[in-house]
């Protein structure tokens, strides 16, 4: 992923009104982030612990998202699997991420859920840079190039239900 700049951040968002993506926090660090492993640019919200935003490149322009989690805790022994990247994480390493969807039906609420990694990691998940609590991820046949793309198509197909 190309790096970003807050503007583009701001602006990208689509089931959001402008003054709520100028008041959501945006990473201060974006300098920092490792782009070049990155295939979205997911975080969660500081200061609301229920929220969380995901920035990806849809039709050759990027698209914001912001979603909504609940707070439920979970034993260690529980474990769940992201639908973006297939990583299985314990406890609360991955929650229903729910968004309002664009235009009227959004304002009308209706919004579409997807599970994902809580930490909105899937890139350094799927590439080995980043390992779940429970440990390595599970052998696939797949390389990482082709984990990639399903992580990717199914990113689309998240997007795609936002304007269904």
């Amino acid at each position: 992923m190309k790096s970003l700049t807050e503007r583009e951040i701001r602006d990208s968002f689509v089931n959001c009104s402008k003054g709520e993506a100028k008041r959501l926090a945006v990473p201060r660090d974006l300098e920092l982030l490792p782009w070049d492993d990155l295939d979205f640019l997911g975080w969660r919200d500081p200061g609301a612990p229920d929220r969380s935003y995901l920035v990806s490149e849809r039709e050759g322009r990027l698209v914001g998202v912001s979603m909504r989690f609940p707070s439920s805790h979970r034993g260690f022994l529980h474990r769940s699997m992201c639908s973006l990247c297939l990583t299985v994480h314990p406890g609360n390493g991955v929650s229903l991420m729910t968004a309002r969807k664009a235009g009227t039906a959004g304002r009308e609420g209706n919004s579409v859920g997807l599970y994902m990694c809580t930490d909105l990691a899937c890139s350094l998940y799927v590439r080995g840079k980043k390992v779940p609590d429970s440990g390595p991820r599970i052998k696939e046949t797949l390389g990482v190039e082709e984990q990639v793309s399903r992580t990717m198509g199914n990113l689309s197909a998240f997007l795609d239900k936002l304007y269904a």
